[in-house]
This record gives structure tokens, C-alpha cells and sequence, in this order.
């Protein structure tokens, strides 16, 4: 006679517990269980997700695809939520929120930055004032055929070009190709840092500094190295996480990047920062 004390079937499978169920926001790193893709979310569509990994290689997914993983456990992917709760006083630039403000058309003009990173970083600080002003952020890829794609983009008054340069300090590559550029419709400003990461306060991150790479060793290579970080893209989600105001970035990227925003905007004072 069968003991009451234990369940009838002690060999039945437990009931799976249902996946967690999250946002896609733009650079969330996930891994497709069934074909090992990882990579960070770099577009969300109405019923896709397309993400990016360490080698630059897209693939899209079905948006409720049930073989996400998030560090191991198992999730399911939703669009972001809207925004219904209140605007801060503030965004995270600093700058003034309007609580019931819409995002403008996209202007004509653009801002050009050197990378991915470079572009999620500047979203992760000026995403409200750019959305507010209708100015789009653009990835390059690198600054080598700068005057190319300048004259490609045919700048003028009404379609305004700025460009973000990392390591602009004199003496440098990139100095040497910003320099041959002439034109009163293009405003190319930057940093001296050598990579966009290191705009981002150490203590944020939860360094002591940033460490020194030595010459020939590729520089997110080498502070991985350093830090004892096996992957880059793991290194930069730790990043872009521990940014949440303009008070977690360097002064020299402040400065240029909203002197990029009044540039193609021509505000007159309009952008109201800080």
C-alpha cells in the first residue's frame, strides 16, 4: 500500500517554471540557446529582434522567440514599455524635461560618432534633448574616410553636419584627418580619450583609473587584459550600466557633444542645459 507521506510519482519532471519576461532595450546582451548566438540587441522591430556580436555579425529573431537566454537563464523578450510614469524634472543630460513634449521630425542634419559605443552612450546621456530636437546620432565605423563622407552627406545651412571624434588631441591620426576639413556647414569636436569608454568616470564604473595599454596592443583589448574581462561586449554592458547622468562622463565629452546639439539645431539658447 502506497504511503501518503510522499508524492504519487516521484519520478514525474517538475513543472518548468515560465521564462522571465523582459524589456529589449538597445544593448542588452542575450544568447540564442538554439544556434549559440550572442550578441547585444542593436534593433527592436514590431515583431523582431536583431542583435550584434563581437564580430560585428547581425541576426534577426522573432521577437517572442522562446530560446533567449540572459546569463544563463531562460527569458522571453517584450517590446520596451511605454513611458507612463511622470517625466523627471531632469534628464539625464541635465537639460530641462518636458513632461508632455513629442519627439520633433528628424531634421535634415545629423551627428556623426565614431562607433557603436560611441552611439549608445551618447542615447544613454542625450537620448531625451536629441529625441526633443529631432536630431538623429549615426554610427561611422571609424573616422579614416572622414572627407568622403562628408562630401557625400553634401552638407549646407538647412542640413548641417556634426561629427564626435575620439582621441582628438594634437599629433594624433585623427587630428591629422580633421584637419582637412573646410567647411562652415560641418563642426567636428571630440575628446582626448582614446576610445568612448574611457569618457565614462572610472569610480563609475568601479575602477581605481583606467588601466594603461601598452603601444600595439589594441586599446579594449589590452583594459580587458587588464581587468581580467574575457569578452569586450561583457566589459561594455558593465560600462553602459553604470552610466546614468551626465555626471558620470568626463567634461570634455559634455562640452562637445552639446555644442554639437546647439550646432545643428542653431537654438540660440533654446537647448537648456544643466
Amino acid at each position: 500500500m502506497r504511503s501518503h507521506q510522499y508524492p504519487s510519482d516521484i519520478t514525474a519532471p517538475k513543472a518548468k517554471k515560465a521564462p522571465l519576461s523582459i524589456g529589449a532595450e538597445i544593448d542588452l546582451v542575450i544568447e540564442d540557446a538554439v544556434s549559440g548566438f550572442c550578441g547585444a540587441i542593436v534593433e527592436v522591430g514590431k515583431d523582431t529582434v536583431t542583435l550584434e556580436d563581437r564580430h560585428d555579425k547581425r541576426r534577426m529573431f522573432p521577437l517572442k522567440h522562446n530560446g533567449f537566454l540572459l546569463e544563463g537563464q531562460s527569458v522571453m523578450l517584450r517590446r520596451p514599455a511605454e513611458a507612463s510614469a511622470p517625466a523627471p524634472a531632469r534628464t539625464a543630460s541635465g537639460s530641462r524635461a518636458e513632461s508632455h513634449s513629442r519627439a520633433k521630425i528628424a531634421q535634415a542634419g545629423r551627428i556623426y560618432v565614431e562607433g557603436v559605443h560611441d552611439a549608445a552612450l551618447v542615447e544613454k546621456v542625450w537620448g531625451a534633448d536629441l529625441r526633443a530636437e529631432g536630431i538623429v546620432v549615426e554610427p561611422l565605423h571609424g573616422i579614416d574616410d572622414l572627407p568622403a563622407v562628408i562630401a557625400e552627406f553634401a552638407p549646407n545651412q538647412s542640413k548641417r553636419l556634426g561629427v564626435l571624434v575620439d582621441h582628438l588631441v594634437p599629433g594624433s591620426k585623427e587630428s591629422r584627418i580633421v584637419a582637412q576639413i573646410s567647411n562652415p556647414h560641418v563642426r567636428v569636436l571630440g575628446h582626448p580619450y582614446v576610445d568612448i569608454w574611457q569618457t565614462v568616470k572610472p569610480e563609475v564604473v568601479g575602477i581605481k583609473k583606467w588601466p594603461v595599454v601598452p603601444k600595439g596592443t589594441p586599446w579594449k583589448q589590452g583594459v580587458c587584459r587588464a581587468l581580467g574581462v574575457d569578452e569586450e561586449w561583457a566589459m561594455w554592458q558593465r560600462i553602459l550600466r553604470s552610466v546614468s547622468s551626465y555626471a558620470d562622463v568626463e567634461t570634455s565629452l559634455i562640452s562637445s557633444v552639446e555644442q554639437l546639439i546647439d550646432f545643428i539645431f542653431e537654438t540660440g539658447g533654446a537647448h537648456q542645459t544643466r
